[in-house]
């Protein structure tokens, strides 16, 4: 693909599609999602007269000196959310090696939820988590900021081990973040800074990437390659099929239960599932399997 134009019939499809915050939103005040810093917006919107059990703390005592009587200043009461995408662009995310097909799905889901945030007038950024280090864009709001995120997307190629915890606990200025892997690496080292971004009232969102043919493997017997320990060889048979099966499934409930727990959105989405379809349940809230409106 090449820029965002490359991924215009996603964008397209997305267009009027909102991504409202899940907690009021902390800072600024100026945006489309709820604040927390009620009543004190410089964006003013209307007066209306007091009216008994009313908070005192919004009535414009200016005014009331002035004419004698008690109106309210309504302000919008909106904020705006900086959003972050960070991209798992580790050896394992370049499977199938003949498509590409996790890593495919990935740049889509980014770009399509970098798309609608801004669209909802947040600054938005992209990470690409490389062996060498992550390659971010700055967030922004302004006009073009898509295009920015596709290009570091494009020009990225998955390979070798990355450190996904470590680009989570440099994400100090997202307010939500949003990590996109197969989550092959050290999970635990991803929980701790989201948990202290939950914490700190921030959402995390975790969209696990599967491949299709992960989920029902090829029943000729083949030597299976660890693709960031390549020394790492198994034999996968007919005969071993079954507890491969068992033991991905098993892997990928407790995956859900730990993201959970920990208070963030967690999405499982597999390789060849529309990227639109993705986008709109995690914007919703809604989990993999529930009934899309």
């Amino acid at each position: 693909m090449s820029g965002a134009a490359g991924y215009g019939e996603l964008l397209d499809a997305l267009r009027g599609v909102t991504w409202p915050a899940r907690r009021a939103a902390r800072g600024s005040t100026s945006g489309t999602h709820r604040s927390r810093l009620r009543g004190v917006s410089p964006e003013f919107t209307e007066y209306r007269p007091y009216r008994q059990g009313d908070d005192p703390r919004r009535l414009d005592w200016r005014l009331l000196a002035r004419t004698n009587r008690a109106y309210l200043r309504i302000t919008s009461d909106r904020a705006t959310l900086s959003t972050l995408v960070l991209v798992d662009a580790s050896a394992s995310m370049a499977f199938p090696e003949k498509t590409l097909g996790k890593w495919d799905h990935a740049q889509r889901l980014a770009i399509g939820l970098t798309g609608i945030a801004h669209a909802s007038g947040d600054p938005v950024a992209v990470g690409v988590v490389t062996a060498q280090g992550t390659i971010r864009t700055a967030p922004r709001t302004r006009r073009g900021v898509v295009t920015e995120c596709a290009r570091v997307l494009d020009a990225a190629v998955p390979q070798g081990h990355v450190e996904l915890g470590a680009a989570m606990q440099d994400a100090h200025s997202a307010r939500r973040l949003v990590v996109i892997s197969d989550f092959l690496g050290d999970v635990a080292a991803m929980l701790k800074p989201a948990r202290t971004l939950l914490g700190k009232g921030g959402e995390v969102i975790a969209i696990h990437v599967v491949a299709r043919e992960e989920l029902a493997r090829a029943h000729d017997a083949i030597l299976a390659t660890d693709p960031e320990a390549p020394d790492i060889k198994r034999a996968l048979t007919p005969d071993t099929e079954s507890a491969y099966v068992r033991s991905f499934a098993e892997w990928r409930e407790w995956l859900a239960r730990e993201w959970r727990a920990a208070g963030a959105q967690y999405e499982l989405t597999v390789t060849g599932e529309p990227a639109d379809r993705v986008v709109r349940r995690i914007a919703r809230g809604e989990r993999e399997g529930e009934r899309e409106q």
